[in-house]
């Protein structure tokens, strides 16, 4: 058995070629957290493709067909439609002939927008799961968001002169994150931010609910053996053409360690997605300051380094990863506990990990 990693400078091995993996997957290992690994095929030969133009994160589509074009033509299909997605759920840019989530901000406090189902679906998911993880995901958090992405830059652009927030600029900006003024008018097809001052961010769902509405796009297409890892979240349509599992391997959180991945997970139309501390951060006065931000705090969480959520649906995931890692572990145990086809795994500062009764968890020995 050999290892594809899809975070690491590695080399992926079959029965007749070697092929390097080279410099561009070196910059996966800040992003994806996942290691894929690879065992033998069947008949139909499997593939791979890679690429970096959707959620500002690396894309690894690997599927098996019955030649290279197929492939091809498949993952063509699927880079098209996440790219999509990254468009419709972007808050940074405008696109000709769509409303997406910046056009939302933009209007805050001004007029309702008018916006395609899926956009609604999407925001609709946010606040269901707001309710479900008692603010723990709150879409409605962009005014805090973006205040720490602007320190966040400036501290990675000039280390020596990294700063938190000021705390009272962290207090004013929190004043403009209430979840109930986002207004959802599905007769007329509009969202509107009752705050001017309000904005979207849906960095927590949008990504995972991409992946999930990828998957049953493929399905419907008849693409049945594919695994895609899109940042920290992968999703697997299907079985390996043999039926058995995709494994998949969760990273190790401890930058120091020579370890890349502490073990295994298995999938089959199943989605896992992990949220840390160790990929998207700054240091500010020798401490790290990790992208993910407590609602309840405005500030990053200290709970532990990494949580990732096995589920069918990879939105679902993507949400319950964050909540999740907003949460001391007890209530996060006991919260996944309650809710059915959900797990959980977390790795503790002192590296010990803890799953949920259901996670099925191959440890790296």
């Amino acid at each position: 058995m050999k290892i594809f990693h899809a975070a690491a400078f590695v080399k992926v091995i079959d029965m007749k070629k070697t092929y390097s993996a080279g410099i561009l997957l070196l910059a996966a290992a800040l992003l994806a957290g996942i290691a894929l690994i690879q065992e033998q095929g069947s008949e139909m030969k499997r593939y791979e493709t890679t690429f970096f133009d959707s959620f500002d994160t690396v894309t690894v589509i690997t599927g098996y067909a019955e030649s290279q074009k197929e492939f091809e033509e498949q993952a063509g299909k699927l880079q098209e439609k996440l790219r999509y997605y990254h468009e419709l759920f972007d808050i940074y840019h405008s696109y000709d002939g769509i409303n997406n989530v910046k056009t939302i901000n933009d209007a805050a406090g001004k007029e309702p927008v008018k916006v395609n189902q899926e956009l609604i679906n999407m925001l609709k998911l946010g606040l269901d799961m707001y309710q479900k993880t008692e603010g723990k995901i709150n879409i409605a958090y962009g005014s805090v968001l973006s205040l720490w992405h602007e320190y966040r830059e400036r501290g990675l652009a000039e280390p020596e002169h990294a700063k938190l927030p000021p705390e009272d600029l962290l207090d004013e900006r929190r004043q403009h994150t209430d979840i109930s003024g986002l207004i959802i008018n599905e007769e007329a097809s509009t969202v509107f931010l009752e705050d001017g001052e309000m904005s979207l961010d849906v960095g927590s769902i949008g990504k995972g609910y991409a992946v999930q509405r990828l998957a049953e796009y493929a399905q419907e297409a008849g693409m049945d053996h594919l695994l895609f890892s899109v940042g920290g979240n992968v999703c697997a349509v299907g079985s390996k053409p043999d039926g058995t599992p995709w494994r998949v391997g969760i990273e190790n959180p401890d930058l120091e360690s020579d370890k890349s991945y502490v073990g295994t997970a298995e999938l089959s139309g199943t989605s896992i997605v992990t949220s840390g501390d160790y990929q998207r951060f700054y240091v500010v006065n020798g401490k790290r300051y990790c992208h993910i931000i407590d609602p309840d705090t405005g500030m990053p969480p200290e709970n532990f380094p990494l949580v990732s959520v096995l589920t069918e649906d990879s939105g679902l995931a993507d949400a319950w990863s964050t909540a999740l890692f907003n949460m001391e572990f007890e209530k996060g145990l006991a919260l996944v506990e309650s809710v059915p086809e959900v797990e959980a795994l977390w790795i503790m500062e002192d590296g010990e990990i803890r799953c949920s009764g259901g996670f099925e968890f191959h440890e790296e020995k």
